[in-house]
């Protein structure tokens, strides 16, 4: 066992163990299937983490590899210090690893906590890499689709939102909820972020036919009243 396994065991609370499966939807046929908890937070995951910013890419491979959800976790966590951190050639590395492995990026938070500074920031360094996007959105694999979306929250932070119209548009009708969420967080953020009328005119093209957890998503920050409208198809 490594020393970051120990560090986090060390914070391991039994009760919160036996919670978080349901919480991450980890029984049979849910979405998280067969993820195991130790019962840490995220806080004393990211304080592991930070303590062990410099682990070798073998350990973190081995902690990727984890069935435990929680090592995993913190094996992201680091990977996105390290790239905050690193040089071109670092973080070219860095993003080609996480790609490699995103078969262990396999529940909604681990997608949260890391795709945003991995592969959006490096696609938005490196705009001939944008396909990748499209690719990942085309996944049968539900966490690459999601990576696709969640990503693009990059781009909304350098006030770009043509890459988060983008992928919208191409996962808008996608039936799975948690694509839905993170379509219609994208786009709330977009409004918030860049251009509500952006996604006004958005909605003018989708809301009547797009999801209703897009949707409800989508609009949180709309008064009351405009959000009633688009809900009944009246807006």
């Amino acid at each position: 066992m490594t020393t970051i396994q120990t560090e986090l065991r060390a914070r391991a609370n039994p009760e919160k163990a036996a919670f978080f499966p349901r919480f991450f939807k980890a029984g049979p046929g849910e979405y998280g299937e067969g993820d195991q908890f130790l019962g840490i937070t995220v806080p004393d995951c990211r304080m592991v983490a930070r303590a062990h910013v410099d682990a070798p890419i073998a350990i973190i491979e081995d902690l990727l590899e984890s069935p435990w959800h929680e090592e995993r976790l913190t094996a992201l966590i680091i990977l996105v210090m390290q790239y905050k951190r690193g040089d071109q050639a670092i973080r070219q590395k860095l993003y080609e690893f996480y790609l490699a492995h995103t078969a262990r990026v396999n529940n909604w938070d681990l997608v949260d906590t890391s795709c945003r500074d991995i592969v959006g920031w490096h696609i938005y360094d490196h705009p001939e890499l944008l396909p990748t996007l499209d690719t990942l959105a085309a996944s049968p694999v539900l966490w690459e689709r999601r990576i696709a979306m969640v990503s693009t929250f990059y781009f909304l932070q350098k006030d770009d939102p043509s890459v988060t119209l983008h992928m919208a548009e191409t996962l808008v009708d996608d039936q799975h909820d948690l694509i839905q969420k993170a379509v219609g967080w994208m786009l709330r953020e977009m409004g918030k972020r860049v251009d509500q009328q952006l996604l006004v005119e958005f909605l003018a093209h989708h809301y009547r036919t797009m999801p209703r957890t897009a949707l409800r998503y989508a609009i949180e920050r709309f008064s009351p009243e405009t959000r009633k409208a688009y809900l009944q198809g009246t807006a």
